[in-house]
């Protein structure tokens, strides 16, 4: 009976001290449930791009003569999948757009690269079509006559040779000599994430470049915009009367997927952030992808060592590349389309396939190469053998001072 009696106590002791815990594990979980539902949960916002706005901009442009710098990537969004152009929500909006101004590409962005854009009628809307990327680059006084104010929404990727910011800079200096408030809406650059790449050199300045700043600038179009109003960079150090609509819900650190290409060799988030680097190809006779689906996500070229390069694609015309480099012709290189974001200018690619050409004196278009790097001395320390690591030691002082010129301007 004794033993019987120990065996009952035993297991009432287990019974108690399991029901002990049960209880206080339903204690700590109600604790953690209470705790989090009285902790405010963070929700991501989502990003407004300052065309979305209205009630800012649309009372500057009421009963004024506007003109609007605009192209594909300019609307409006009503939904996840779903927008509407700036200028046919203008119009809706009885805002008096007396004509168009289109960028590289043009309005509807639809040319190649350096195709030239005619002055012509939009057949949507009616409205007169002013050619920026032709024989006339800057709007001329007769074109600003008219006008009250300039209103410019393009979507741009940060990259010094995207001429997107150059066609601004123009618009801003022909206004400014004309008396033209200009109104930005801004929108995120998705490569606004870092700086890095060379300084452009101003004895090397054009279409490609117009102002001392490195390959990737790190601002939006709308920092940009204030940056080279204030630092006198803009014609004889003209002001122009400059309003920044900004972003809502966006940090330099956002990332941001661009909805429409916002040219036609951009066709994804992949190859805008490749664009950086892959676009340096540009100024040579190396393949970046046109003529392919996979834009500014792959490279190669004939004379590259197919002992090095497994990877190889053949260019055929297509939308938005007629006359591809190597049209045809079997491309030795390199598939990067799976590649991890980067945050950085990589030089590796240009170095290996420099150090695997049948002929190094085959790669480099020098004028070419120049223009978009900003500086003759990249392509000269990739044919001195200098490694990425040696080569971008030289460009730090430069990013610095810079950085230092930005800080003032960042409004994110």
């Amino acid at each position: 009976m004794a033993i019987l009696s120990g065996v009952k106590n035993t297991v009432l002791l287990w019974v108690l001290l399991v029901a002990a815990c049960g209880n206080q594990t339903k204690k700590t979980d109600l604790e953690t449930v209470e705790k989090e539902l009285e902790t405010p949960q963070e929700t991501t916002k989502p990003v407004v791009v300052a065309a979305n706005r209205t009630t800012e901009y649309l009372p500057l442009l009421k009963g004024k003569k506007v003109g609007v710098v605009a192209n594909q990537t300019s609307v409006i969004f009503t939904g996840a999948d779903a927008y509407t152009h700036l200028v046919d929500s203008l119009l809706a909006s009885q805002i008096d757009i007396k004509k168009v101004f289109a960028p590289e590409h043009g309005f509807r962005g639809e040319a190649d690269a350096g195709e030239k854009v005619t002055d012509g009628v939009d057949g949507k809307t009616g409205l007169p079509l002013i050619s920026l990327y032709g024989k006339n680059r800057k709007p001329s006084p007769e074109q600003l006559a008219n006008l009250d104010v300039i209103l410019f929404d393009i979507q741009d990727v940060g990259v010094r040779f995207y001429t997107y910011i150059a066609t601004l800079q123009l618009v801003m200096e022909a206004s400014a000599a004309n008396n033209v408030p200009v109104i930005v809406l801004d929108r995120p650059n998705p490569n606004a994430h870092y700086v890095d790449g060379p300084t452009m050199e101003m004895e090397h300045s054009g279409f490609l470049g117009m102002t001392p700043i490195p390959l990737v600038y790190g601002m939006t179009i709308g920092e940009y915009a204030q940056m080279i109003n204030q630092e006198g960079w803009l014609e004889k150090n003209v002001k122009a009367d400059l309003t920044v609509i900004p972003l809502e819900n966006w940090t330099h650190d956002t990332e941001y997927h661009v909805p429409i290409r916002p040219s036609p060799n951009l066709p994804s988030d992949v190859a805008i952030n490749l664009y950086p680097s892959l676009g340096l190809f540009e100024g040579t006779n190396i393949n970046a992808g046109r003529g392919t689906e996979f834009q500014f996500q792959r490279y190669g070229a004939p004379f590259l060592d197919s002992t090095q390069y497994s990877f190889t694609y053949t260019p055929q015309p297509n939308f938005g590349s007629k006359t591809p480099k190597h049209k045809g012709e079997v491309c030795h290189g390199k598939d990067l389309s799976e590649i991890p974001q980067m945050n950085e200018v990589s030089l590796q690619w240009l170095i290996d396939a420099y150090q695997n050409a049948d002929d190094n004196s085959k790669v480099f278009n020098t004028s070419g190469f120049t223009k978009h790097a900003g500086t003759e001395k990249l392509q000269q320390l990739i044919e001195a053998g200098k490694t990425m690591e040696e080569i971008k030691a030289t460009w730090q002082d430069d990013l610095n001072k810079f950085k230092t010129i930005r800080k003032k301007y960042l409004r994110y």
